[in-house]
């Protein structure tokens, strides 16, 4: 029997109900920093350097964190080194740039829609390439979660779309399911803050090379800016919204993320956290001022009844 690509460590106990907690508020925490991040872009930041930013300050306070209280996680063989990578660039850093460039092009409630695709993709690949069986409720979840992600995006009234952003959210999808599969094998055998350490400082290594850290606009991060909408006339330096994507939005929603998998089945964790297009559409209402009417507020009760749904199938 081959080894296991990351080092075993023992399995802690499994407690659903703290999966899906965790898996909510990280959806929460990356609708807030969906608004925040197109702040930054409509300010003249690129999709590339935005990434760099987050994926570097992640990897840089993971690492000190863990260098202050469990130096020892941050041993690694080299042999792991190629699964470490494969999850940092092909799940962290590409998911991070698909979603910046499909809200740079598309309402941020559209470019969710087509990225939530992803718990679709993830149940798929377990029934028919991990032949892991899906239960009825789960199919059912995922279709009515799809459905009130369309009424909250007010499909039915039409939207105008870009096909850059649409491509880009699909791509983004691909990447996200990825991202949860590759995660969920990787948490039985290392603890999820130095996985997420290591997978960042990968992401920011490509990043790195796609977008040099020598052309980051480090001197424009002290420039007050508009936080528009309804915050228009309130204006924060630059560094303090970075600040906030990498702790807040980056940092906290990724270890609560990848800790709930240590409670619940991948797919179980990508409904969960479709909650994050109806916080989005919350916070867009609340902070940009974009209308929430009888359909968004219908959407948000089907998907918040998709995920209680999804809980019950055993």
């Amino acid at each position: 029997m081959s080894e296991a690509p990351f080092p075993v460590t023992p399995a802690p106990e499994r407690r659903p109900r703290l999966g899906y907690a965790m898996a909510v508020a990280a959806a929460v925490l990356w609708a807030v920093n969906g608004s925040v991040s197109k702040v930054v872009l409509t300010h003249g930041y690129s999709s590339g350097q935005l990434a760099l930013a987050r994926s570097g300050g992640a990897a840089v306070g993971l690492a000190l964190g863990l260098a202050v209280l469990a130096p020892r996680a941050l041993r690694v063989r080299p042999r792991e080194l190629p699964s470490l990578a494969l999850f940092g660039v092909a799940g962290l850093a590409l998911v991070q740039w698909f979603y910046f460039l499909s809200i740079h092009r598309l309402d941020i409630g559209v470019a969710l829609l087509i990225q939530y695709l992803a718990p679709l993709l993830v149940a798929l690949f377990a029934r028919f390439v991990l032949h892991e069986p899906v239960r009825r409720r789960i199919w059912a979840a995922l279709c009515l979660a799809l459905a009130g992600l369309a009424l909250i995006v007010d499909v039915a009234h039409g939207v105008t779309l870009n096909g850059a952003g649409v491509a880009a959210a699909l791509a983004g999808a691909f990447a996200y399911a990825l991202y949860v599969l590759l995660a969920e094998q990787a948490v039985g055998g290392r603890d999820t803050v130095s996985l997420l350490a290591y997978g960042f400082g990968f992401a920011a290594a490509f990043w790195c090379l796609v977008a040099p850290a020598w052309s980051f606009p480090a001197g424009r991060l002290g420039d007050p800016v508009s936080l528009l909408g309804r915050l228009d006339g309130v204006h924060w330096p630059v560094w303090t919204l970075f600040a906030w994507i990498v702790v807040a939005g980056t940092i906290v929603p990724f270890v609560l993320l990848v800790g709930a998998l240590r409670h619940l089945p991948a797919t179980r964790v990508a409904i969960a956290a479709m909650a994050e297009p109806v916080a989005a559409a919350l916070v867009a209402w609340a902070w940009l001022g974009e209308r929430l009417g009888p359909a968004q507020l219908a959407g948000a009760a089907i998907v918040l009844a998709a995920i209680l749904l999804a809980q019950t199938a055993r």
